[in-house]
């Protein structure tokens, strides 16, 4: 049934006008922006996007809202990048065989980083072996 369709992130916010500024200047997601129709704003990520969209309920998730997959040696670009702009990110426990090293998790030959959006929604940006 569904396995043949690509799904779509939706992210809530409280402030449309915030939000924007986060994922447009912060995160750099200008190159194919949206607006659908006063309801917030699709964001075309690779062969994907998200819709970003006013909800009294922002940051009420307590889990990973959203993850990018960054493939190969472009990760640590992208998580410097992402310090420049004043991304702090956030660890919590991990699970056994997996560690932290300077906010970036290591596991299974992979890495990731979390942080969160203005409204507290939780972004990943991970880079994990096929």
């Amino acid at each position: 049934m569904l396995s043949k369709f690509t799904p779509m992130p939706t992210i809530p916010t409280a402030d449309i006008d915030r939000a924007r500024e986060f994922y447009e200047k912060t995160l750099g997601l200008t190159d194919a922006v949206q607006e659908m129709e006063g309801e917030g704003f699709f964001y075309t990520c690779g062969a994907s996007g998200f819709l970003l969209y006013p909800s009294q309920f922002a940051g009420t998730n307590r889990a990973t809202a959203m993850a990018f997959q960054v493939e190969g040696d472009a990760f640590d670009a992208e998580v410097t990048g992402l310090r420049e702009a004043g991304v702090t990110f956030v660890t919590f426990e991990l699970w056994e065989g997996a560690h932290w090293d300077d906010g970036v998790a290591m596991m299974d030959g992979g890495k990731g980083v979390w942080f969160h959006d203005p409204d507290g929604n939780i972004i990943n940006v991970m880079n994990m072996p096929a």
